[in-house]
């Protein structure tokens, strides 16, 4: 394949490697069946997992789990100053090793075996979207997108000498931590406005006003109904929304699967305002619900309850924001059914939530209130999330001109001094 970067212009003594050429490259491997390997004891063997690393971490440094050490002859063992890759998710994420352990298949470790390259050098290539890019090529056509040994082994790299690769390392780490520094405060004022409305939302559900009254929602609803659990298809007529379709107050209208089935339609199609229910999927997301506003027409599957509500004693709006209150999922929390990857929370369970609320006039103000509070959080979030994208891009940037000679071209140099 064809490297992104033309090496005929690349700097004089700047060579194009693979990556076979630099290191040794294999797959983890898991000791079966896992659970009776795993182990309490100090004294066992790191046990690497996905979760162990940090999506904004360069390094690895410790590990929840432990297998015992004879789990070893049938997984891989890896070394402080290893390169580790994931090799399905986000295919292609590098982590430096700072400790030592086993890794399961859903890893490829690199061992330099070489000595061309500054470890920190390699580390910003295999991060950049030059790298990315000849992941995503080789992948691509695959049914699981993911990374093995052959594959990593042609993937090119961008060489100049090993002085060269610490000065990029070391202007690459001056502009990295400017960029990082403004992406975690980025990021902080992003999770702040989020946190403000998340406030006033939960402060109308625990202050509550003098004349609001407590009841079951069972009380204020006639029924609760569970979704259609007709086999859905990728087209069809119209879109059969799943646990997945459903965000904290709102419906996702991305993933689609479909059902053409008239009883199933005519049955579960939704209306103007009903709010639906996430009953079960992993316990951080049961408990969501949404409004259905007329978006498109649908019917919702049978991991979703529709919750019949009395419009005279309840608006649809203010019980989609009491089910997303803090208040609300942390109550859900508390009596939901759970197993290994799974949560639930049934309809008897959902008829037996406390509620509080005022007369429907009042409702409907701080319906308003709240409506008109999300419209300004989101807006605030779409500049944060607008700035996020264009540091990402910049740090992209500047990787681009580090692999191309660019970033320490004298020319270049001076004119930017």
């Amino acid at each position: 394949m064809q490297l992104i970067v033309d090496s005929r212009n690349l700097p004089l003594g700047w060579a194009v490697k693979t990556l076979g050429d630099l290191c040794e490259i294999a797959r983890g491997g898991s000791p079966r069946p896992i659970k009776s390997f795993l182990t309490s004891d100090p004294n066992g063997i790191n046990w690497i997992k996905i979760g162990d690393a940090s999506v904004s971490s360069k390094y690895i440094y410790k590990t929840k789990e432990k297998i015992k050490p004879e789990g070893v002859k049938s997984s891989r063992l890896v070394h402080e100053g290893d390169f580790l890759l994931s090799n399905s998710m986000s295919f292609g994420r590098p982590y430096i090793m700072k400790t030592s352990g086993c890794i399961h298949d859903g890893w490829l470790v690199l061992k330099d075996k070489s000595g061309l390259f500054d470890q920190d050098y390699l580390y910003y290539f295999l991060g950049s979207k030059t790298t990315y890019k000849q992941f995503d090529y080789l992948a691509a056509g695959s049914t699981v997108r993911n990374l093995n040994t052959k594959l990593v082994q042609s993937v090119q790299v961008i060489l100049p000498p090993l002085p060269e690769q610490k000065r990029i390392v070391e202007i690459l780490d001056e502009a990295f931590e400017g960029c990082d520094r403004a992406i975690a405060n980025t990021e902080k004022n992003l999770a702040n406005a989020r946190e403000l409305f998340e406030s006033y939302l939960n402060g109308i559900f625990t202050q509550k006003g003098d004349n609001w009254v407590e009841r079951k929602l069972g009380d204020v609803c006639d029924k609760v109904e569970y979704g259609s659990s007709t086999k859905s298809q990728p087209e069809g007529e119209i879109p059969v929304l799943r646990m997945g379709n459903i965000q904290k107050g709102s419906i996702d209208w991305t993933d689609l699967v479909y059902t053409s089935n008239p009883e199933e339609i005519e049955r579960y199609l939704l209306n103007y305002n009903d709010v639906l229910f996430n009953r079960t999927n992993s316990a951080e997301h049961v408990g969501k619900s949404a409004i259905h506003k007329n978006e498109q027409p649908a019917i919702f599957a049978s991991y979703l309850i529709r919750i019949h509500y009395q419009k005279e004693l309840i608006d649809p709006d203010f019980l989609n924001f009491y089910l997303n209150s803090c208040t609300t999922r942390e109550y859900g929390k508390s009596v939901m059914s759970r197993s290994v990857n799974q949560a639930n929370i049934n309809g008897t369970k959902l008829k037996n939530y406390p509620i509080y609320f005022p007369d429907i006039s009042t409702q409907k103000k701080l319906v308003k209130k709240l409506y008109s509070l999300a419209s300004k959080t989101q807006r605030l979030e779409a500049i944060y999330q607008r700035k996020l994208t264009a540091l990402q891009e910049l740090k992209q940037s500047i990787l681009h001109q580090a692999f191309t000679g660019e970033l320490t071209n004298p020319t270049i140099q001076e004119e930017v001094a």
